[in-house]
């Protein structure tokens, strides 16, 4: 009899519980299959503090691998489930497909960022959902710092050091709390010259702090916050978000560099396209965590509507508290459908809750006990310690560490902005050139960067003022094979003299592609704007694979490039990939528009996806600069 084939869909806190008791339970008689856009599971609740320095981020990664030695770890994100085929279709890290066959299916692919309808928001905030995240938002915490410091304008410093939160759930109230106590500490080494401090704002419409959990927990955590500096504005969100601003709700206009979303989060909108039952996004689920008329279909974790037994005609909340235990369950329910042990209903009483402020600061209720001060900042971190399923020792000693040494304030530039874009399905992996994203979303796909705001802004100019000047060897090209920079521009050059639909340089009469017999690279390929639309200038259909894209032969090159040897005055938005569009955001074009360029003669092939507009030959038989 053959062995049976369980594949996990997700490495969170539900997939990896998961998987590790499912190790344990079938005893090496299965294949178990994990499917995960990364090689570890990450521990969310201590993100807050990678981002203001305290922990290092291989200190909440865990690795799958050392974890899960008896279970396959397959890197990719699942783009597909054949539900009568029983198939899960991947993309992998490097844009190869793929297909899992399985007997068992554990859908845990956990939630994304939550994006509300509010103008500016796409383009000017950044989420915290995932450690690209958490390094981009240190990083770029840190530089406003500096560029604050250095410069002698008012304004301009006041814009720099004030950071925005929006959502005053844990996630938020905690960014706040331990990014106030991050600024101030480089303050205090480094004053500004105009003798302003950093100012972090923490908005929500909710009535209170952490509507969630206790109000007397609430009350310490928001006075915790005001003894800090924080202002604390509930009843109060985003009304319109801008590159150097915030319109607020009550129609306060606020300068800043810096916004961070942290609203919410929604299930992964994979489960969306199966087809089945839901309720407000979630995989409707019996107390069995199986699917009803699907018996070798199981989902868990923020994916899944789980009936809370205790509560009936409501459903357990996404929380990590409460995908770690559906894991557990999951996996006896599992090995149950194959022959061996019971089945479990899942019922479980929440424990309370843990809210690390910084420092010895923190609010806690365990057992339904509220607790505040030392005693809650003991409980805590006592709690996350047991929790964490490894790298306790090293977590430990970065706490030690941090309370005896001062942090380290620099930035590494590792991250940039156009990586992680709010609305990227994928939080956990930062988007690279030439890295394809899962079809049907509009971040990442075939390796699509950040998305060019409105406007016409450019994607050198990000919601904290980040030049683009950061990006070694220029602004890398989209369509470029492996990603590669653009030759000819030089490091440290802004992308915002790039034409967005600049052709080659010495096109008419430049240089041959690379693609074409005998021919050298273009020197300034585009970014990717024409590579990736039609004739019709349409955008690729995103259900269609990459592989299939590109084997569906050249497309006619698009016409409206600029004239040979002149710089384009354009906004700018083709650098992203993107034509610029109206739009409610300001528009950054600094001249008028570029005259259309010629259109390439009729003997040239029309390039493909990946190839740069092939050479014109001159008539009069003498060869222009940078001929080969």
């Amino acid at each position: 009899m053959s062995r049976p084939r369980i594949v996990i869909v997700g490495a969170g806190f539900a997939g990896y519980r998961t998987a590790r008791t499912l190790s344990r339970l079938t005893r090496h008689q299965a294949d178990i299959t994990v499917l995960n856009p990364t090689d570890y599971f990450l521990y969310l609740p201590l993100l807050p503090q990678v981002a203001a320095g305290i922990l290092e981020p291989r200190r909440v990664s865990v690795s799958l691998s050392g974890m899960l030695p008896h279970v396959r770890l397959v890197l990719g994100e699942a783009d597909g489930i054949d539900l009568d085929g029983r198939t899960v279709h991947y993309t992998g890290p490097e844009g190869e497909e793929g297909t899992l066959p399985y007997d068992r299916l554990v859908l845990a692919a956990g939630s994304v960022n939550k994006l509300l309808p509010v103008p500016g928001v796409a383009e000017h905030a950044h989420g915290f959902r995932g450690l690209p995240e958490a390094l981009y938002l240190r990083d770029h915490v840190t530089r406003q710092v500096e560029l604050a410091a250095a410069t002698d304008d008012r304004a301009e410093c006041a814009a720099r050091c004030t950071f925005v939160v929006v959502g005053a759930g844990y996630t938020g109230t905690e960014v706040a709390a331990h990014g106030a106590m991050y600024t101030d500490a480089q303050v205090r080494r480094h004053p500004m010259r105009t003798g302003m401090r950093p100012r972090w704002m923490l908005l929500d419409v909710a009535p209170r702090v952490m509507p969630e959990m206790d109000e007397r927990l609430s009350r310490t955590a928001e006075r915790v916050l005001r003894q800090r500096g924080v202002d604390v504005r509930m009843g109060t969100s985003v009304k319109e978000a801008t590159h150097d601003g915030v319109v607020l709700t009550d129609g306060t206009t606020v300068g800043t560099r810096t916004l961070v979303w942290c609203v919410g989060v929604r299930p992964d909108p994979l489960v969306e396209s199966l087809g089945l039952p839901m309720e407000r996004g979630r995989l409707l689920v019996d107390p069995h965590l199986q699917v009803p008329g699907r018996p070798e279909l199981f989902a868990c974790g923020d994916v899944a509507a789980v009936p809370d037994l205790d509560r009936p005609g409501q459903y357990t909340p996404m929380t990590a508290q409460h995908a770690w235990r559906h894991g557990k369950v999951c996996a006896h329910n599992v090995v149950a459908s194959l022959g061996r042990g019971k089945r479990r209903a899942y019922r479980h009483r929440d424990l309370g809750f843990v809210v690390d402020l910084g420092g010895a600061k923190a609010a806690a209720d365990p057992l339904g006990l509220p607790m505040s001060g030392v005693a809650a900042g003991a409980v805590t971190r006592g709690y996350h310690l047991a929790a964490m399923p490894g790298n306790r020792v090293r977590v430990a000693a970065d706490w030690l560490l941090d309370a005896v040494l001062p942090r380290q304030a620099v930035q590494l530039g590792l991250v940039r902005s156009w990586s992680v874009p709010l609305e990227s399905s994928s939080p956990e992996v930062a988007r690279v050139p030439g890295r394809p994203g899962r079809p049907g979303t509009d971040a990442g796909r075939a390796g699509e960067p950040a998305k060019a705001p409105p406007g016409g802004e450019a994607a050198e100019k990000r919601p904290g003022g980040e030049p683009a000047e950061g990006r070694p060897g220029g602004e890398p090209a989209k369509n470029q094979p492996g990603g590669e920079p653009a030759k000819s521009q030089q490091a440290g050059e802004s992308a915002k003299n790039q034409s967005a639909r600049e052709p080659a340089k010495n096109q008419p009469g430049g240089e041959p592609a690379k693609s074409q017999p005998g021919g050298e690279p273009a020197k300034n390929q585009p970014r990717g704007g024409d590579a990736k639309k039609g004739p019709s200038g349409s955008p690729r259909a995103s259900g269609r694979p990459r592989r299939a894209v590109e084997a569906a032969g050249p497309r006619p090159a698009r016409g409206g490039s600029a004239k040979p040897g002149k710089t384009s005055r354009g906004t700018g938005a083709g650098a992203a990939g993107k034509r610029p569009t109206a739009s409610p955001g300001p528009s950054r074009s600094t001249g008028p528009p570029t005259e259309p360029g010629p259109e390439p003669p009729a003997h040239q092939p029309p390039p493909g996806p990946d190839i740069a507009p092939g050479p014109v030959r001159r008539t009069d038989g003498r060869a222009e600069e940078g001929d080969s």
